[in-house]
């Protein structure tokens, strides 16, 4: 389908999980879905398509607990919005809990020291990047120690590789190595982003000491790669990318690294599971991606998302 008769519109809420089962959203960004949602109903009116509904971020967890998706843990990752989604838990107790740190693409950013990266895009800075990193660091921890009952990782703090070039590349990962440091410091469970980076990423792991309970987030990684994490303990997080097509090595990574060390997420606004693939992400869209994952490991996908809910437990504490 072109991208002008493209559907833009919400994917119809799944079927309902099992009411006894409480399924948490392990990484997911609920400020940005509004906008994101925005710019597609927007694209609807332009092109002459049916209206799409902006749903306000009281509605989507609402739409998230109908289907069994009960508890989420919004994700800050730029400076302006780790306030944001502290408040969001703060507003939503017992619901909404938070990741902070800054994003390996803003960190970068933060002291003017950005260098574009193979997808092409110009490097861009906002007026926050004035901000040095170790400033923004400390800002990370000052909030996380400030909300310790709210702030439940370091996250999301990794490489990325595609968005950003080779001559950034090594001040990248110092500021991966000062998330490490920081979880370590406050013993949060980290979540990592890794894009184009696997092997960055592990030997940076590796070399400084991973934090007790280390998550890769949205994992993209091959089997070999799912191999050196089973044998270390680190945890899987696995997004609607299981579910497309080509992505083999995703599945393989399930399998080898069990239930009890793999967890389930949106990343909303983004990797919408299949069939709807293109369409605004939000938790309520969770149970698709838990299917892909019961059929990957042919088990009911009730007790996956048993399994999901226990491992998530198991790492963060709620």
């Amino acid at each position: 389908m072109s991208k002008h008769h493209r559907n833009r519109s919400w994917a119809p809420a799944p079927e309902p999980l099992n009411s006894d089962i409480a399924v948490v959203d392990d990484h997911t960004h609920l400020a940005s879905v509004v906008p994101f949602a925005e710019s597609m109903a927007k694209e609807a009116r332009d092109r002459g398509q049916a209206e799409v509904p902006v749903l306000s971020v009281d509605r989507m967890l609402e739409d998230a607990a109908t289907v069994g998706v009960r508890k989420i843990i919004d994700v800050g990752c730029e400076l302006p919005h780790l306030q944001t989604a502290v408040d969001l838990a703060l507003a939503h107790p017992g619901q909404v809990w938070t990741a902070l740190a800054i994003h390996p693409n803003e960190a970068v950013l933060h002291g003017h020291h950005g260098a574009a990266g193979p997808d092409g895009l110009p490097v861009r800075y906002q007026s926050w990047h004035d901000v040095d990193m170790e400033q923004a660091v400390a800002e990370v921890r000052r909030l996380a120690l400030a909300y310790p009952e709210q702030v439940v990782a370091i996250g999301e703090t990794g490489m990325d590789l595609f968005r950003t070039g080779e001559d950034a590349k090594e001040l990248q990962r110092q500021a991966f190595r000062e998330h490490i440091a920081l979880a370590k410091e406050l013993d949060l469970p980290m979540q990592i982003h890794d894009r184009d980076a696997h092997r960055e990423v592990m030997e940076t792991l590796i070399r400084d000491g991973a934090p007790r309970k280390t998550v890769f987030h949205s994992y993209s990684g091959d089997a070999q790669m799912a191999e050196v994490a089973k044998e270390r303990g680190w945890y899987l997080s696995f997004s609607g990318t299981v579910s497309y097509k080509g992505n083999e090595g995703i599945r393989e990574s399930l399998a080898i690294v069990g239930l009890d060390h793999a967890m389930v997420e949106t990343d909303a606004p983004y990797l919408t599971p299949m069939p709807y693939r293109g369409r605004t992400n939000a938790p309520y869209m969770i149970p698709y991606t838990l299917r892909a994952m019961a059929d990957t490991l042919d088990m009911p996908i009730d007790a996956v998302a048993a399994a999901t809910r226990e491992t998530t437990r198991e790492v963060y504490g709620f």
